[in-house]
């Protein structure tokens, strides 16, 4: 087996640059990295493995020497983060959110364009499968994609292509060293009853079932981005202030409708599949609905969603002076605006802001103002706080404690959207790689 695709698309995807491969030790990750080791001279490639030992299991020590001598014995940079200690509450959750924090940072200090992983096509078969059962957002049933974009890189899952079986007879053919997890075997584990028990049986229809679930995703990911689309054309029509406008929202398409919802949802939740479900969109919608004027409904972790006449909010929890929402290619905010990721634009208003995410810490964030705040604003020396930048704008004070705020990982200030730019922002003929846009 030569995983000709895999390594076409790396040959189309990689050249003169920084990359960051997730590496566990497992057989998936393990072919991945040989396939980029075999491709670094050829591709011009510095090839970063960022491995995680989760000091869960004995073997686990031994699996960070196994990776790293296989990381010393290619050439290949070896980077380690080591887990003492997990939130006991949401073990899985807690541990992935830990490993990605830490890819990034890898990705940043190396100033990588791309963060590769070894999910495959039994790995997309079995979140597709997980989501359809559970129920989840549109986009959601699409499981992953060969690439997602990230603030400042992206990630590429180039073994898409494979199953797990194939991806084994590759490391075994090649004498690729590897470890088994034995805790993927445990039935108390949703995955792996999906992976166990009706994998098998869907390959017994046909043995090339994966290929038609990575149809199936694409499809759904390029129906998803043409509604997207729509829906940002309306939205700030319907949402204004916090609140979606009931009359108007009827007016529109129902499909428009629902992405409306799962936006909302999305940037209260930020899409935690654990804790959202099409039951909820579902809910709000009826909701909006009722022909009852005053009505309202529970949603998860103690937020409502209630509907006033003609009006629409989420209440509960949500503080107003309180929020931090990591940015997303759409990202609504509370005071009823959005910031979108865009390809290019001519205006150089203080609606738009252009950043080098090379300058930047990983992820980006949207919050509110802190006490304290202070932003140095472009093309002024020295600093201003926040504060008086607001009573500058003769902001009343409700809006002055909802109004976003641009910062990365490091709290640095980037940006106060409509109204300052900061140190970081780019001219139109520096170098950036970010484009935001306020409306």
């Amino acid at each position: 087996m030569m995983m000709n695709k895999a390594i076409e698309f790396l040959e189309n995807n990689l050249h003169d640059e920084t990359i960051v491969v997730a590496t566990s030790g497992g057989p998936d990750s393990m072919a991945l990295l040989y396939l980029v080791s075999s491709l670094k001279e050829k591709l011009n490639l510095k090839v970063i493995c960022a491995h995680v030992n989760h000091k869960l299991r004995k073997e686990s020590d031994d699996e960070e020497v196994m990776v790293k001598n296989f990381c010393d014995e290619k050439g290949l940079i070896f980077e380690i983060l080591t887990i003492d200690n997990y939130n006991d509450d949401n073990f899985h959750n807690d541990a992935r959110t830990k490993r990605y924090d830490f890819f990034e940072k890898c990705v940043k200090k190396h100033h990588a364009l791309h963060l590769l992983t070894a999910h495959h096509g039994d790995d997309l078969m079995e979140t597709i499968l997980m989501r359809l059962v559970r129920g989840s957002s549109f986009r959601g049933y699409a499981g992953f994609g060969l690439k997602n974009d990230r603030v400042g890189y992206t990630i590429l899952r180039p073994l898409i292509f494979y199953t797990k079986d194939e991806i084994l007879s590759f490391v075994l053919e090649n004498e690729i060293p590897y470890a088994i997890d034995k805790s993927n075997e445990k039935d108390i584990y949703t995955r792996n009853r999906f992976r166990k028990y009706i994998l098998p049986s869907l390959k017994k229809e046909d043995i090339n079932v994966h290929e038609k679930f990575y149809k199936f995703s694409k499809m759904i990911e390029m129906y998803d981005n043409y509604i997207s689309k729509e829906t940002i054309k309306q939205f700030n029509d319907v949402y204004s202030n916090d609140k979606i406008l009931v009359d108007k929202f009827k007016d529109l398409d129902n499909l428009i409708q629902i992405r409306i919802i799962e936006i909302l949802l999305h940037n209260i939740y930020q899409d935690d599949l654990m804790v959202i479900t099409d039951k909820h969109v579902e809910s709000i919608y009826e909701l909006i609905y009722s022909e009852k004027p005053n009505k309202e409904i529970n949603l998860p972790s103690g937020k409502k969603a209630v509907k006033s006449y003609n009006e629409l909010y989420i209440t509960g929890n949500l503080k107003v002076d309180s929020y931090e929402i990591e940015l997303d290619e759409f990202t609504l905010v509370p005071n009823g605006k959005t910031i979108r990721k865009i390809k290019e634009t001519t205006s150089n208003s203080n609606n738009i802001c252009r950043l080098n995410s090379v300058e930047l810490n990983l992820p980006l964030y949207i919050r509110n103002r802190k006490d304290g705040d202070k932003i140095y604003v472009k093309g002024l020396k020295g600093s201003k706080k926040i504060k008086d930048i607001f009573i500058d704008e003769k902001l009343s004070k409700e809006k002055r404690d909802s109004w976003p705020i641009l910062v990365d990982s490091a709290d640095n200030i980037l940006w106060i959207p409509g109204i300052k730019k900061s140190k970081f922002d780019k001219q139109k003929e520096e170098n950036y790689d970010i484009i935001l846009e306020y409306i």
